[in-house]
């Protein structure tokens, strides 16, 4: 354990002597500034058509989610990629590094870093508190926020998985979104053509389980299982390929 938190610090401060990192933190700050900024604006100006209806913080975490699938594969691209190309992988090796605290110790880093970034979006609910009367509903809060570190988990778990099949980043992150974009969106295709066997595809749907259920504030054994599963199998893959390398080495 003692390991994996050095190594998860380790990596979490190299994030903040990334530029990438900043971009990415930038790019998702503003977007969700921009989502708060038009609705707050939109249901202000037309209170009087909208029948009392007020924002929820649905309106930040639901395109939060989708900038997830975007952004993620940026954070995750050089994790283990990056060190099989500059050779540091054989060093790291040869440390009293376990394969598994390498791949998770990453993945920690990357998500701790990645922590930091939503709590600095939790202006935008903060200020939904103040702006409607008696208040949003923390239950929402809570499970959308749950839903939003369950996403990041999973596709964080399985950029790495996906890193450390790589030697190079530009491969890893390609293969990394255009993964992301088939649990996103392509996934789910089948369940509205199919007559059956549609229920299959709708579980590996990732927006099943996050617009359906914990983005309105319902949390289900069976989405929390869905992403913990996801989680367990991107750093399966990354420690499977980090011994694959090891035996050749």
């Amino acid at each position: 354990m003692r390991n994996i938190w050095t190594l998860a610090k380790k990596e979490y401060k190299n994030y903040f002597n990334s530029p990438i990192a900043y971009i990415v933190g930038f790019v998702i700050l503003l977007v969700l500034g921009i989502f708060f900024a038009l609705n707050i604006t939109y249901l202000t100006l037309n209170s009087y058509l909208s029948y009392g209806a007020a924002p929820d913080v649905g309106v930040v975490t639901g395109p939060f989610a989708f900038m997830l699938v975007l952004s993620t594969p940026a954070l995750t691209m050089g994790l283990l990629a990056d060190e099989k190309r500059m050779g540091t992988m054989e060093l790291l090796m040869t440390a009293p590094l376990r394969d598994v605290e390498l791949v998770v110790g990453k993945w920690l880093g990357a998500f701790l870093f990645m922590l930091t970034v939503m709590a600095i979006t939790l202006i935008f609910p903060i200020m939904m508190f103040f702006l409607v009367y008696p208040g949003i509903d923390g239950g929402q809060v809570f499970g959308a926020y749950l839903g939003i570190m369950l996403i990041t988990s999973a596709f964080l778990s399985i950029g790495v998985g996906i890193s450390a099949l790589f030697s190079n980043q530009l491969a890893a992150f390609f293969t990394t979104l255009i993964t992301f974009i088939v649990l996103w969106w392509i996934i789910g295709f089948p369940a509205n053509i199919l007559p059956a066997g549609s229920d299959i595809f709708h579980y590996l749907d990732m927006q099943t389980h996050f617009y359906n259920s914990l983005n309105v504030g319902v949390i289900k054994l069976t989405d929390i299982i869905y992403f913990l599963s996801l989680t367990a199998l991107g750093l399966f893959i990354g420690k499977s390929a980090v011994e694959m390398r090891r035996l050749q080495s």
